[in-house]
């Protein structure tokens, strides 16, 4: 039974430390595969397989995942065998094994046995097995059956000769990352126990006293299930906690198993950092446990610029390690099946978008899966080898992209440079999406879009940073949504400002600390030293309302959404509102502090107004204007030990010019490189740099 006291320093977010920057043993190449799932196939199709792959170049597939059922088909009955001959089969052709623990799902007999084991919603509904991720993380026998597997799995298969890593679970946190069934109010409430030490404690961060809450016990206290109107928020954001924290307790139990039986061998788990796709997991917290970052990613066609969002989430995952090199675990050769409209990728778009993560710091393009599926729920999700066979557009681009990724093989272990951070935080994420917030049209997902976008747009790479984070190293810092920042991340942002930092925070962040609890004195709370200004009430704006902001040179922009009164303590006045309940009060300001330069802006700039002001921003900070690099057009530079090398993706349907600060080789053609490199539409150019 889970005593609580693995999770319990989780009251607030931590900045990252990570564990380690291992990469998969015996793997001299960058990875390329994907999601080998040959137990849904008969063994006479395997031989076919490893050979196809050879054809694609494939280094390393993904096995095992959902094979519990397989690898245990009754209680104690362990079946090894096709996993025996399918690894000897993969070491034998020179294909490395990310070899998975199948704890996402359980067998039929396990819930059978045990279905107080499947979640409970917090509507009280018991969820069903047919699915996957149907876990209750509290479960005291599932997780003893998930260290029981993970223990054979480990000991059987720790030293084989093709096993590169561990993969433990699968996509934490999707689909089902709370439970509020009774093992959890029993395991939250010792949580809480060994996280505040007393009752009188919780009262306090909750501010129970607000609608007569308050608690005399432990036992009194259940998870936030469904209530009448709004639940205590300080109760919810702790329980947000507490189940990733539980999930991740629940890793390390199986990663430490690994580790005892497998030594030297890394193991991992596959995040989903896009801010569209989980956004129930602290990665900051989960980036420190595992010894490989690494991440899924799929687009959403949503109709928006679907590279910037996978340029984004690929700096996000490399950030949360610490700008180590990371790993695509998975991605999809072109359409997925799990969307309202699923299109296909368009030709060369999958090699853009593994090659965008590859120069965002990924060792390497693993998809989901090898082989397409004929039954089950993703049967119309792509793959390497789709249900077309070899004679396919989408067979002939994974042939190519093998032999590119393998013509990329000598920037492994290099790390990607990046211009610019953007501070982010998911408990903060957390507690602002909560309840009753002064306007539903304010999202912090959103404006860490847009911020990023513009950022993209004026081709910098970016950094994420935990607000507690050291900053020194960036000259520009943006803060797109920081609801809740604690007073340590008020200082650190204020020292970066003093010691000669450009930061610019937009509104309704440094509002509450930890607990949900609103800053002591006028808002912005913990930013108030470091903006030179309070604010004295939030004005958001109805749907559709918009208002025009002016400076002193009769230049004019507009926004919408949010206003705010403001009252400069030290900050000068930028831009003016021009109409609203705020007419005449400041909208943007700019702070001058010690050697550095703070900007607040008060309300939702329109994409093209952002621009301009991150360029007054990326003035003071002497960030100079890329003007000479087209829009979509990425330009990122990866270096280390090997060399330097500036990838150049065409995401448009023009061809391209890109400048070159000094010659070089172009390692998809071989060609040199000098002056101007000429980057095809659509295609993708690296130039390892001479010297």
């Amino acid at each position: 039974m889970p005593d609580g006291s693995e999770v319990a320093q989780t009251a607030k977010s931590a900045p990252p430390a990570v564990a380690g920057a291992a990469a998969p043993k015996g793997l001299t190449r960058l990875a390329f595969g994907g999601d080998y799932n040959p137990e849904q196939w008969p063994e006479s199709v395997w031989q076919e397989d490893v050979a196809l792959m050879r054809e694609a170049g494939v280094t390393m597939v993904s096995v095992g995942i959902f094979s519990w059922a397989l690898l245990e088909p009754e209680p104690g009955v362990h079946d090894f065998g096709w996993l025996d001959r399918l690894l000897d089969l993969l070491h034998e052709n020179g294909i490395r094994a990310d070899l998975g623990t199948p704890t996402v799902c359980p067998p039929a007999w396990f819930y059978k046995a045990h279905p107080d084991a499947l979640p409970v919603t917090r509507e009280g509904v018991r969820l069903g097995f047919g699915s996957r991720g149907a876990i209750c993380h509290s479960n005291a026998d599932y997780r003893e059956a998930a260290a029981a597997i993970t223990t054979q799995l480990a000991e059987r298969y720790g030293s084989h000769p093709a096993l590169a890593m561990w993969h433990v679970h699968n996509e934490y946190g999707v689909p089902v990352s709370a439970c509020y069934c009774d093992s959890c109010a029993a395991h939250f409430r010792r949580w809480l126990a060994t996280t505040y030490g007393s009752v009188e404690a919780v009262n306090e961060a909750w501010g129970t006293a607000f609608w007569g809450q308050r608690y005399a016990d432990f036992d009194q206290i259940d998870p936030p299930r469904l209530t009448p109107t709004a639940a205590n928020p300080a109760q919810q954001l702790d329980y947000r906690r507490f189940a990733d924290a539980t999930m991740r307790e629940n890793f390390v139990r199986e990663r430490d198993i690994l580790h005892r039986q497998s030594p030297g061998v890394p193991v991992t788990t596959n995040f989903m950092t896009a801010l569209s796709q989980c956004d129930s997991v602290d990665y900051w917290a989960w980036g420190r446990e595992v010894d490989i970052v690494t991440n899924d990613h799929y687009l959403i066609t949503d109709g928006r610029r679907t590279h910037v969002n996978l340029a984004m989430a690929a700096d996000l995952t490399r950030s949360v390690g610490d700008g180590a090199p990371w790993l695509l675990l998975e991605h999809s050769t072109s359409g997925v099946n799990w969307q309202p409209r699923n299109p296909a990728k368009a030709p060369g778009q999958m090699a853009r978008n593994s090659l965008t993560h590859v120069a965002r710091g990924s060792d390497g393009a693993m998809f989901f899966q090898w082989r397409q599926s004929r039954r089950g729920a993703e049967k119309f999700h792509s793959a390497m080898l789709p249900h077309a066979g070899t004679d396919s557009r989408v067979w002939r681009e994974v042939v190519q992209l093998g032999a590119d990724v393998e013509a990329l093989r000598s920037l492994q272990g290099t790390r990607t440079v990046a211009d610019v951070a953007m501070v982010w935080d998911w408990q903060s994420w957390w507690a602002q999406s909560l309840e009753w917030r002064p306007s539903e049209d304010h999202d912090a997902r959103e404006r860490a879009d847009a911020f990023y976008e513009a950022l993209y747009d004026r081709h910098l790479t970016v950094d994420f940073a935990h607000p507690e984070s050291d900053l020194s190293a960036y000259p520009l810092v943006v803060v797109p949504a920081l609801y809740l920042a604690t007073e340590a991340a008020g200082r650190n942002l204020r020292a970066y400002v003093e010691n000669g930092g450009t930061l610019v925070v937009s509104y309704f962040s440094g509002i509450v600390d930890e607990h949900d609890a609103v800053h002591e004195g006028p808002y912005p709370g913990a930013l108030r030293d470091v903006l030179g200004l309070t604010v004295e009430e939030f004005s958001p704006l109805l749907e559709g309302e918009k208002v025009r902001i002016t400076a002193e040179d009769g230049s004019e922009l507009s926004a919408d959404v949010w206003t705010e009164f403001v009252t400069p303590r030290g900050a000068d006045t930028v831009w003016t509102y021009a109409d609203g309940l705020a007419a005449g009060g400041p909208a943007v300001t700019r702070n001058r502090l010690g050697k550095g330069t703070a900007w607040y802006v008060s309300t939702r700039l329109a994409p093209r107004d952002l621009d301009v002001l991150l360029g007054w921003a990326c003035d003071d900070a002497r960030i100079a204007p890329r003007a000479d690099l087209p829009r979509d057009v990425e330009v990122v530079t990866r270096s280390g030990e090997s060399g330097t090398y500036l990838f150049a993706i065409n995401h448009t349907a023009s061809d391209a010019k890109v400048p070159l600060e000094s010659h070089g080789t172009e390692l998809l053609t071989g060609e040199r490189a000098a002056g101007r490199l000429a980057v095809p539409a659509g295609a993708v150019r690296v130039v390892r740099l001479d010297g």
